[in-house]
C-alpha cells in the first residue's frame, strides 16, 4: 500500500470510530507495522489533522474534520456504483433518480484512471421486477419520517382486512422485491411492518410525534435485534 492511501485510510479508521484506535490495532488492519503508523500518525499530525492521543493509549480523530470530497479509493467507487445501481432499481422515483445522478457525478469528478471502475463496473445490480402498485407517496414519507410527524394509513392486510391507524414512521425496509413501513402504531401501542403496497390511502399529518424521532428508531431497531437473536437461538435449540 502506497504511504499516501496508508494515512488515508488511517483518517478512515479513526473517523469511524468513537474510542481510541491503538496503533497495533491499525497496523493489524492495514498489514503494517506498529512504527509504521507512529510516523504515519505524526506526519498526520504535522498536516495539521487533528488527531490526539498518545502512544499505548489510543488516538481519536476530532469531531468536524473531513477530508476533500471523493478521495475514494477503487474499492469504496465500486461499492458506491454498485449501491446506486441497486437503489436505481428500487428506489422511489425520486430515489431512484438521485442514485443515477448519484453514479454521473462520481464518473464526472473521481480520477481519470478510476472511471472504468464507473463506467464499465465489474459487478452489478439486477433491475427490480414488480406488478406492485403503490399510491403511497414514498418522498413525501421519507420527508415526515425526517421531520418526525404522524401519518394516518387506510391499510389492508394479506387478508384484504381494512384498518385505520395512524402511525409514526420511523424506517422503510427494502426487501428484494418488497418495500415495508415500519412505524409506532397508536392503535396497537407498539411496532409495527406495513408493507407499503398495500397501503389504500395515506393522509399525512402536520402533528409531530413526541419525542425525538432518533431515539424511537433506536428503540425499535434494539427489539428487532432482539428478536432476531431470540430466533436464531429457537433455530439452534431445534437443530441441536
Amino acid at each position: 500500500m502506497r504511504r499516501a492511501d496508508r494515512l488515508f485510510q488511517i483518517v478512515q479508521l479513526l473517523r469511524r470510530s468513537s474510542q481510541p484506535v491503538t496503533a497495533e490495532s491499525i497496523a493489524v488492519e492495514l498489514e503494517t507495522s506498529k512504527r509504521s503508523v507512529y510516523r504515519d500518525i505524526a506526519a498526520l499530525m504535522g498536516q495539521r489533522v487533528p488527531i490526539r492521543g498518545e502512544a499505548g493509549i489510543g488516538y481519536v480523530l476530532d469531531s468536524g474534520f473531513d477530508m476533500p470530497p471523493l478521495m475514494l479509493t477503487s474499492d469504496e467507487v465500486e461499492a458506491a456504483v454498485l449501491g446506486a445501481q441497486w437503489v436505481a432499481g428500487r428506489g422511489d422515483p425520486a430515489l431512484a433518480r438521485a442514485a443515477r445522478d448519484l453514479i454521473a457525478k462520481i464518473a464526472a469528478t473521481v480520477p481519470k484512471r478510476l472511471r472504468p471502475v464507473v463506467l464499465e463496473p465489474a459487478v452489478t445490480s439486477a433491475m427490480w421486477k414488480t406488478h406492485e402498485v403503490e399510491v403511497l407517496d414514498m418522498a413525501q414519507l421519507r420527508a415526515w419520517i425526517h421531520t418526525g410527524r404522524k401519518v394516518k394509513l387506510d391499510y389492508r392486510d394479506q387478508e384484504d382486512r381494512a384498518s385505520l391507524r395512524t402511525v409514526w414512521p420511523l424506517l422503510i425496509g427494502y426487501r428484494e422485491t418488497t418495500r415495508l413501513l415500519v412505524a409506532w402504531c397508536e392503535s396497537r401501542n407498539d411496532f409495527r411492518t406495513f408493507r407499503t403496497a398495500r397501503v389504500v390511502e395515506a393522509t399525512f399529518l402536520d402533528d409531530r410525534f413526541p419525542g425525538r424521532p432518533a431515539q424511537l428508531r433506536a428503540r425499535c431497531q434494539a427489539m428487532m435485534e432482539a428478536e432476531r437473536r431470540r430466533f436464531l437461538a429457537d433455530q439452534k435449540v431445534a437443530n441441536s
